[in-house]
């Protein structure tokens, strides 16, 4: 449990700093922004999640995702390095893979 807890601070730091570095956040707003990240990923592994984001082109998309296993299709080709700056999920409306940078996050639920 201790090292779980560990592991999950860990990555918080990581994914705050990478906001301050890559897009100029303040600490305060990137952990907060960061939390909402760990927050979001969690509840997708759980079950379906209404959640808000930015598209690039400045438009707000409201999305009902997933990554809980039986109610995903079977990956193939996942050898790829993960993006940190991305969160992926299985969009439920589109039925297919979609991602936005961790940065363009405005709210779940």
């Amino acid at each position: 449990m201790a090292k779980e807890f560990k592991n999950k601070m860990r990555d918080l730091m990581k994914r705050a700093w990478m906001l301050v570095k890559v897009y100029g956040f303040s600490m305060a707003d990137a952990m907060k922004q960061a939390w909402l990240v760990l927050k979001l990923k969690a509840a997708l592994k759980n079950g379906i999640v209404k959640f808000m984001y930015a598209k690039l082109n400045g438009e707000v998309r409201t999305a009902w995702g997933t990554l809980k296993e039986g109610l995903i299709p079977e990956t193939k080709g996942t050898e790829r390095k993960k993006n940190e700056s991305l969160v992926t999920y299985y969009d439920n409306e589109k039925q297919a893979y979609r991602s936005f940078k961790v940065a363009n996050l405005i709210k779940i639920g």
